[in-house]
């Protein structure tokens, strides 16, 4: 088993029986701000502490990644990213009906998993994040309301979705496509532009110029913008 030294961070529990790979994914994840561990079987995974996030392999050398996957639900509801090199949809939509949140179909890059742990973390832990404040707007995640300047804003689920992956990482710029793995679906395959659609409402709605920001060609960020007098 790998260790981690306790950074305060998001812990997520690699489960992969290729030292090579596991290898990988905990460096990457901890040179990303994890607090990353792993083990290399299913009945290690059950006997470990329960992490925020599961990186689960579903091809384990003891048992079917997939019953693992059914009795870590059972208990607890971390977050759980199935990792199969298994192409059949089969497979990945059994997955997804025994519990897990989102799954990787292997070879995947780093950049990707990134992006599917944000999801999923956006997900399925709102109600521990505070309200984000930035410029005369305030987001919060746990009563889903949003104010500008104190006025309460009244938005749509999508919209409110939307606002709230921009105000997770203010400034950065948030690709059309982490937005709909956000706000619609982790394997969405329509039109982006359903994105700029709804974008367009909030920026209507909120009222304040400048404070949803277009990076052309890449997505949408928070724009810096001055407290409300």
């Amino acid at each position: 088993m790998t260790t981690a030294t306790d950074t305060g961070a998001f812990r997520v529990l690699v489960v992969e029986d290729d030292p090579v790979i596991a290898d990988s994914l905990v460096r990457g994840l901890r040179q990303a701000g994890y607090a990353a561990d792993s083990v290399d079987t299913g009945r290690a995974a059950l006997a470990a502490p329960v992490p925020d996030v599961l990186l689960l392999d579903l091809g384990l050398p003891d048992m079917d990644g997939v019953e693992v996957c059914r009795r870590i639900r059972q208990r607890s509801d971390t977050a759980i990213i199935a990792v199969t090199a298994r192409g059949e949809e089969a497979d990945r939509v059994l997955a997804l009906d025994e519990g897990a949140d989102d799954y990787l179909v292997k070879p995947f890059g780093l950049a990707e998993l990134m992006a599917r742990l944000r999801a999923v973390l956006r997900r399925t832990r709102p109600s521990e994040q505070e309200p984000v404040r930035h410029g005369p707007l305030t987001v919060d995640r746990r009563t889903r309301r949003v104010t500008v300047g104190g006025r309460e804003v009244p938005l749509t689920p999508k919209e409110f979705d939307i606002l709230a992956c921009l105000a997770a990482d203010p400034g950065r710029v948030v690709t059309r496509q982490e937005i709909l793995e956000s706000a619609w679906d982790a394997h969405w395959y329509g039109p982006t532009k359903v994105v700029d659609v709804h974008v367009a409402a909030l920026r209507r709605k909120l009222g304040v110029p400048g404070l949803i920001e277009t990076a052309y060609g890449r997505g949408f960020r928070l724009g810096e913008v001055a407290e409300t007098p």
